[in-house]
């Protein structure tokens, strides 16, 4: 099976949230093949359906201050953080195609990233009852999801030249005694992001089997 590879860059979440409506819609109608947005978002607070309003630390208008904006989302999970330096992914997938098994989803997510922190010699592993990918108590990767008709939207954001100063204004994921790590705090230096989405990209396409196919476009324009 074939799954097309969108690299958006930096794009708004607005931007972005609107094409995976887009996408999702195709998927279901059977127009577009699995599909794959990887891009940077400007700085971005997002509240999955779960989230609790006390684990946002500072008040909205401090973080308009701060250059970020806040949007409710219909993904699974609390409260979490995008920005540059972030590695975004959006997978459109029709898990029927796949298995009709949403943790064996989010299981295999995980294992994406897990295989891509051991490439670049980190031991990261998964942490009972919280979903994403840690190196000990601290998040690498984060994951909220949404499923509809067995169709995903919403994924993963993989830190790895983030600026985790972002989340001292949140309580992220809801988890009061964990933290947040990112590739280049773990390896001591700035890490090429095109380096590791290509490794993101190589590594998805092996644990769902999946032939990784880059659609070739520079502009927001080519996704309309």
């Amino acid at each position: 099976m074939i799954c097309q590879i969108h690299q958006l860059g930096q794009m708004g979440y607005t931007e972005a949230l609107r094409l995976q409506h887009q996408d999702v819609a195709l998927r279901k109608a059977g127009t577009i093949p699995d599909t794959l947005l990887l891009l940077e978002h400007p700085h971005v607070y997002t509240l999955g359906r779960n989230a609790r309003k006390e684990h946002l630390l500072a008040s909205r208008e401090r973080l308009v201050e701060l250059g970020a904006q806040v949007f409710e989302t219909d993904r699974g999970g609390d409260i979490t953080y995008h920005g540059p330096g972030q590695l975004v992914g959006y997978p459109v997938l029709d898990l029927t195609q796949h298995r009709r098994d949403v943790t064996w989803y989010m299981r295999s997510l995980e294992e994406v990233f897990i295989r891509v922190a051991a490439d670049f010699g980190i031991p990261a592993g998964r942490l009972s009852g919280a979903a994403g990918v840690w190196v000990g108590g601290e998040k690498l990767v984060a994951m909220g999801v949404h499923i509809s008709r067995w169709v995903t939207s919403h994924g993963f954001a993989f830190n790895v030249n983030t600026d985790l100063h972002y989340f001292d204004y949140i309580i992220p994921c809801g988890l009061r005694d964990k933290g947040v790590t990112s590739l280049a705090k773990l390896l001591g230096r700035t890490v090429e992001i095109e380096a590791v989405t290509n490794r993101v990209i190589g590594e998805f396409g092996r644990v769902f089997g999946l032939e990784m196919c880059t659609v070739e476009e520079s502009t927001v324009e080519g996704r309309t």
